[in-house]
């Protein structure tokens, strides 16, 4: 292998591995992130409030929006991404009220 090969190797393993550790992160934090809507679920069933909140949803898809822009992310990706999520969390939220 020549020197460049050799180099471009060892940039794309480094790459590699923060990729690993940031999709570790994104795991961990997506975790966290539905331990807090199940809880929110099981609230909202204990008081007979809607598993959805529109609004809510709104507020933080266009939130979202602004955060991926800052974030020099593509806006339709995490608008899709979040309303991916949205729809967990209400099937789960559901799911409580059975």
């Amino acid at each position: 292998m020549t020197d460049a090969v050799t180099r471009a190797a060892e940039i794309l393993k480094e790459h590699r591995e923060s990729i690993d550790r940031l999709d570790a992160i994104l795991v961990y934090t997506l975790g966290e992130r539905f331990k807090h809507t199940q809880a929110v679920g099981k609230l909202k069933a204990e008081h007979d409030l809607p598993p959805s909140d529109p609004d809510r949803e709104a507020r933080q898809i266009a939130r979202l929006e602004e955060l991926a822009l800052a974030a020099d992310l593509d806006p339709e990706f995490a608008k899709s991404f979040l309303q991916f999520i949205i729809q967990e969390v209400i099937q789960h939220h559901r799911k409580h009220q059975q």
